[in-house]
């Protein structure tokens, strides 16, 4: 593990040097493999729960065969884990549900945006919504998802696990919407990664979400 995470600091700076013009010294990059190695252990000995919002019971469920939308959202900080964000809307664009989920050893904003989608589908699908609307502000993900592409060096697996998905379930389908359309799946995601590392597995974001809206 060590070998794996002092090549992968190595590569990760000289990107920062080549595309972005910063400079790295051996101490700091000392402190970033150390850094990257506690969080590895830590993850292993403490498995991180997804964080999830425990819904009140008077919240309307939508029936069996009606449509909902779910609009979702990645977010990632430059230390390694990133967070997907979710949020399921009744009329009106009222939350109805609310989930986010964090990832660790993830730091490409585009594998964090395709992981936070795969989690809203399978949620979805737990919670028993037949038809569901996903929309969402990543692009490339989503015109990948229509045309059916399940081959994406930098997405691997995790995109044709989606693909799957969506085939396997006729009801799902899947549009482009602007980020300010999708700034409530964002807060959520951000609330998520700024609760790393904690152990906690229940967040109340419909309260945190109607605190800021």
């Amino acid at each position: 593990m060590a070998v794996i995470v002092v090549l992968w600091r190595i590569w990760k700076s000289r990107n920062w040097v080549v595309f972005e013009g910063k400079q790295f010294g051996f101490e700091s990059l000392m402190r970033q493999f150390h850094q990257q190695c506690d969080e590895w252990e830590r993850a292993q000995a403490i498995p991180s729960p997804p964080l999830a919002v425990t819904v009140p019971q008077h919240l309307p469920v939508p029936q069996e065969g009606s449509g909902v939308v779910c609009r979702w959202d990645g977010a990632t900080r430059t230390v390694s884990h990133a967070a997907g964000g979710m949020v399921v809307l009744c009329s009106g664009d009222g939350v109805l549900l609310a989930k986010g989920i964090q990832f660790l050893s993830i730091e490409d904003p585009v594998v964090a945006e395709v992981l936070a989608l795969r989690e809203a589908v399978r949620w979805c699908i737990a919670r028993g919504f037949g038809e569901v609307c996903f929309e969402g502000d990543a692009k490339v993900i989503i015109d990948k998802v229509r045309r059916r592409e399940a081959e994406d060096s930098r997405m691997g697996a995790v995109l044709s696990e989606v693909v799957q998905l969506f085939v396997a379930h006729p009801g799902l389908s899947i549009r482009f919407v602007g980020r300010r359309s999708n700034r409530v799946a964002h807060l959520v995601a951000r609330k998520a990664i700024s609760l790393y590392p904690t152990a906690c597995s229940v967040f109340d974001f419909q309260a945190c979400l109607l605190s800021r809206m």
